[in-house]
């Protein structure tokens, strides 16, 4: 078959584009379904394979060679009149949901897949309903499951839709769609039956609109409620997040896929239906947010946009509100994982790649100029005159960024010589601006680089890339935790530095107090008492701040940063004369004495853990979680 060109979708209509996420445990089939999406909108002759490594988003070789998803790829395609911007992330470990998140602008569409596997069933999430804040709906039932399952029955319209083939060569293009027959299976009869009932009442307690028709129009047959208008009624409560659609299939099996992206066209929302109060500021002018930075060794650094307002065009000069300076944008490019289609310009709603934006990073917003900013924020204010909106929310019109936690290990890095530190410093760099979650910073007792992650798979990845792509054979020294200290009670401590430097003699004495903030508090805080901040000058309350923290950095246990620390600065006196420098340092030394009164204490990361089991296993868990010596505490039971 011939394969679709990207530029039969290059500029469609805001109303038919759909923005989506795919998010799922580790191994749930989330490049899988992307690969079938693909193939099923004709954009790829044949179906890719997590485990051959020959699929379209994972297309580093790291991915291809592990056989995960390690970085986040954009790909786009149309299906049935419509444009879907598709991103494929990585896995987490930490999910406790057995489904495929189609996230649309905070909208879900949720996908139960691995309908293939053993015991698979819609009846596996129904007990984790009661302790998840969203409302699930389920628009399809599964024929059959494990092996045996062959198609759904779609709950709205009553049509059943089933896949024949089950050989390795069956890629699940064909499929028979037939209505429900009173001569069907009487079990899948009363299933749907029992099931549809139970979609039109969640619906109807979540409608108000639809829930008047079905007490009016059709009160004596709930049944008998049209499958338009049940339709109309599920979209409109999937776009206010009151509930989420649950469909089932097995992106393996080729099966379940096609409906997936018709329910995406469907029930998930246009950009143009999800307006930011922040975006409305701007007009028709441009508004987009980087959400993403790579790196081409011919191109340089390439930014992934998602356009909100107005429409971005090659050639042009945007202004960054986040780094306060106009870049020009040479290309503009339509993203299909790393592969590129160049176009001149790309209007509102849409995920663009632009060439030539050096300064931006992930998480920044660009603007068409600083003129339009201003103009945005002029409205900002004069709305907020007559309406009391929030004068801080007026003063910043940048659209909210990405939050990385802090990183969790770290191990130094060095290059093979010295002639190649500073090529080590150019890879880190650009690794850096690609990945928000990689830290890099200098020990400054050994002047070691020590690189900072999110575990020993991540950092492993970027020693790689690193020698792959950069040419770089860098040594890593030995992982270690990223702990961090507190102090466990107060303490007061005072100091005097009296040194001469050539000529000029520095004397200056400080006397302060360190406070255990609460145990949930991960900041350190700085105070002056009333009087001493009146003494003080600006340059040396800044440098007082300076040495503060600098002492924040390093604990008094192992050396590694403190946190839950309030420092209350009593006294300071400096004769005239004493550098700033000398001030800070006379204030690290301070805080070093003081920490170390409070009685200083390690604290190890932490993650917060969701175990849901059968009832089979609830022994063997509790067991192993005593065996680790892990602290838990039981919330409720679910058994499955």
């Amino acid at each position: 078959d011939e394969v679709k060109s990207l530029r039969a979708v290059v500029n469609p209509d805001i109303s038919k584009i759909r923005n989506i996420g795919i998010m799922a445990h580790i191994d749930a089939g989330k490049t899988t379904t992307t690969e079938r999406m693909l193939y099923f909108s004709g954009y790829t002759r044949a179906l890719g394979d997590v485990d051959d490594g020959d699929t379209v988003t994972d297309y580093m070789a790291q991915e291809r060679e592990r056989g995960i998803t390690i970085q986040s790829a954009a790909v786009t395609f149309d299906w049935k009149d419509h444009r879907i911007n598709l991103i494929d992330t990585p896995g987490t470990r930490v999910s406790t949901q057995c489904c495929i998140q189609c996230r649309a602008r905070d909208t879900q569409c949720k996908s139960l897949e691995l309908m293939d596997k053993p015991a698979a069933s819609n009846q596996l999430l129904l007990p984790m309903k009661r302790f998840v804040l969203d409302i699930w709906y389920y628009f399809q039932i599964p024929i059959g499951s494990g092996k045996s399952f062959t198609g759904l029955v779609d709950l709205i319209t009553r049509q059943k839709i089933t896949w024949q083939g089950s050989s390795l060569a069956y890629d699940g293009r064909a499929f028979e769609t037939s209505a429900l027959q009173p001569s069907d299976d009487p079990d899948v009869l009363q299933a749907v039956s029992e099931a549809r009932a139970t979609l039109i009442e969640q619906v109807a307690d979540l409608d108000d609109d639809f829930a008047e028709l079905l007490l009016g129009q059709y009160s004596e047959n709930f049944d008998a409620v049209p499958a338009g208008k049940l339709q109309e009624a599920l979209r409109k409560v999937t776009l206010a997040r009151k509930g989420v659609p649950v469909l089932c299939g097995t992106s393996l099996k080729n099966k379940g896929v096609q409906p997936l992206m018709d329910a995406i066209t469907a029930y998930l929302p246009a950009p143009n239906e999800r307006n930011h109060d922040l975006v409305r500021w701007y007009k028709d002018d441009l508004c987009a947010l980087a959400f993403k930075v790579v790196h081409d060794k011919q191109r340089g650094p390439l930014v992934f946009v998602r356009i909100y307002s107005g429409s971005m065009k090659a050639q042009s000069a945007v202004y960054n509100i986040n780094r306060n300076g106009t870049e020009r944008m040479s290309r503009l490019l339509l993203p299909f994982a790393d592969q590129h289609i160049e176009i001149p310009s790309l209007s509102a709603g849409n995920i663009a790649l632009t060439v030539g934006l050096k300064q931006t990073v992930t998480g920044d917003t660009i603007v068409s100029s600083k003129a339009s900013a201003a103009a945005a924020v002029r409205r900002a204010q004069k709305e907020a005159e007559t309406k009391s909106s929030s004068q801080r929310e007026s003063s910043s019109l940048a659209l909210a960024g990405v939050e990385v936690p802090e990183p969790v290990f770290f191990c130094s890095i060095e290059p093979p010589t010295l002639a190649k530190q500073a090529d080590l410093e150019h890879a880190l760099n650009c690794l850096q601006r690609e990945d928000p979650s990689l830290k890099v910073r200098t020990d400054l007792d050994s002047g070691q680089t020590i690189l900072c992650g999110m575990g020993e798979l991540h950092i492993e990845v970027i020693h790689d890339r690193i020698k792959r792509e950069f040419n770089i054979e860098t040594h890593l020294g030995p992982l270690q935790v990223a702990y961090r200290e507190t102090i466990l009670q107060s303490a007061t401590a005072t100091d005097t530095l009296d040194r001469t430097l050539g000529d000029k003699r520095h004397v200056v004495t400080v006397e302060l107090a360190v406070h255990a903030l609460m145990e949930s508090s991960t900041s350190c805080d700085v105070t002056f008492e009333e009087e001493v901040k009146t003494q003080l000058s600006a340059g040396v309350r800044e440098a007082v701040e300076n040495g503060v923290q600098s002492a924040y950095l390093q604990g008094p246990v192992l050396g590694f940063p403190v946190e839950g620390v309030k420092t209350v600065i009593q006294h300071v006196s400096l004769e005239s004369g004493t550098s700033a420098a000398m001030v800070s340092a006379c204030v690290s030394r301070c805080m070093l004495k003081a920490l170390k009164l409070a009685g200083g204490q390690v604290l190890e990361p932490v993650m917060a853990l969701e175990v849901t089991v059968g009832e089979e296993y609830l022994s063997p868990v509790l067991a192993d979680l005593a065996l680790n010596q892990l602290p838990f505490q039981v919330l409720c039971w679910v058994f499955l």
